[in-house]
């Protein structure tokens, strides 16, 4: 396939996500495995971003002055928050529906977010560039993992950063993470994740070191139902972050 024709959509994710769309910011509805997760990724973005570029991360707006990408971004689940702290956010989704609810709460709550129905490659493509892209819970979900993952990459910054959340191709995941989260726990609807399409951590550091982004942090992330809240840990093998960042110029 040519390098013009290539795509990072898989059809069939986006009007996977853009049916239950209206559910976005319902905390009881689809996505309350997302709004129970959201503190601690919040936390940890927050907390990295002020690292790498000097910033108090319990000032009232850590990330002022920051250009950072949402991208998959979905109803705005972390775009409001990132913008909420000072960022100039562009949030991106390929579902317009995605997108349509992710203005409306904006709009209602007073967030400024630059949201747009669009692709990662048609942003590289139109020359954009950030700071810090946020690659959260989205690259199961697309068709071409090295092409995405080398797209998001080419649009950051030097001195810039991109964060990956993902589940782990392995039993456990698929016990955990499909089996008992879709049919047990019915904490999401069943076919939310396919196994084939869970990716390994060195499938995503390959890709992002090949675009000159080197990775420099890794982080598991597991669910403790005596708290009912997600929790960092050592173990990678369900539900995983990695930070890569780009040297500076």
């Amino acid at each position: 396939m040519s390098e013009a024709a290539r795509t990072t959509i898989d059809q069939a994710e986006v009007d996977r996500f853009s049916a239950m769309a209206a559910e976005w910011w319902d905390p009881t509805g689809k996505f309350r495995p997302l709004h129970k997760f959201n503190p601690v990724r919040l936390t940890y973005v927050r907390d990295l971003v002020s690292a790498q570029f000097g910033r108090d991360p319990r000032s009232h707006r850590p990330l002022e002055g920051l250009r950072i990408l949402d991208i998959g971004c979905g109803g705005g689940l972390l775009s409001e928050p990132m913008a909420r702290m000072g960022a100039d956010v562009l949030g991106a989704d390929a579902s317009e529906k995605n997108i349509g609810i992710a203005k409306a709460h904006a709009a209602g709550s007073g967030v400024p977010v630059d949201y747009r129905a669009v692709t990662a490659e048609a942003l590289a493509e139109a020359g954009e560039t950030f700071d810090v892209v946020l690659n959260m819970e989205v690259v199961e979900h697309v068709s071409d993992v090295d092409f995405f993952l080398g797209t998001c990459a080419s649009m950051v910054r030097p001195g810039g950063m991109m964060f990956v959340a993902t589940i782990n191709r392995t039993l456990k995941a698929a016990a955990l993470a499909i089996f008992a989260a879709e049919n047990v726990l019915r904490w999401l609807p069943r076919g939310t994740h396919q196994y084939e399409k869970l990716v390994r951590p060195e499938e995503i550091e390959k890709p992002l070191t090949a675009s000159g982004l080197t990775v420099t942090d890794r982080t598991g992330v597991f669910f403790n139902p005596l708290l009912n809240q997600w929790n960092l840990s050592k173990d990678m093998d369900v539900n995983y972050m990695l930070v890569a960042r780009r040297a500076s110029a």
